[in-house]
């Protein structure tokens, strides 16, 4: 048998063999992109806000990431007649600023609020619906918590006792606005 006829009849074993190789390769990625995509899903989420005290409506939510100052952080709110009332039995995580950490001083002059004696908030005395708010906590903030808030007057945060400190066990994770 001449070199031509045999190469000839190796040819389509060939690509058999290499369309099979092929496709396992392409078999074993698939497997690899979608571990790599399941483990990110477990410290990962897309959140969507509705409320107006943020200015964007869309961000990446990190579980594994710790608050920083400055850092934008989401936590399940504690449940009161005002939280309800205002948010529904089943409010949506909360997303706010974090303006002190632990170790920082919080004190108040009337219901301005200030960190380590700079000015962050202004608390009011009543909800939007009217409900009268008590002003939030002062002292130095507990390790494993933080003082949050946001810039807008509306904005249900630290300033009011009814979600005063957000310490760990609430908090779900870090946030990056996307949108």
């Amino acid at each position: 048998m001449s070199d031509a006829a045999a190469s000839m009849r190796r040819g389509p074993a060939l690509m058999r063999r290499m369309r099979l190789y092929g496709i396992g390769a392409l078999l074993v990625l698939s497997l690899g992109v979608w571990q790599s995509l399941h483990q990110w899903q477990k410290t990962h989420a897309f959140l969507i806000n509705v409320s107006p005290s943020l200015p964007n409506w869309a961000f990446l939510l990190e579980t594994r990431q710790p608050p920083g100052r400055g850092s934008l952080i989401f936590f399940r709110p504690p449940l009161s007649p005002v939280l309800v009332n205002n948010f529904g039995a089943k409010p949506q995580l909360f997303g706010k600023h974090v303006y002190g950490v632990p170790g920082d001083v919080v004190s108040h002059e009337g219901r301005t609020v200030l960190i380590n004696g700079r000015m962050v908030a202004q608390a009011k005395t009543h909800s939007r619906k009217g409900e009268p708010l008590a002003i939030g906590p002062t002292g130095v903030i507990p390790p494993g918590c933080y003082y949050v808030g946001t810039p807008h007057k509306d904005g249900f945060d630290s300033r009011y006792a009814l979600i005063g400190f957000v310490c760990k066990p609430a908090i779900v994770g870090t946030g990056t606005a996307v949108l």
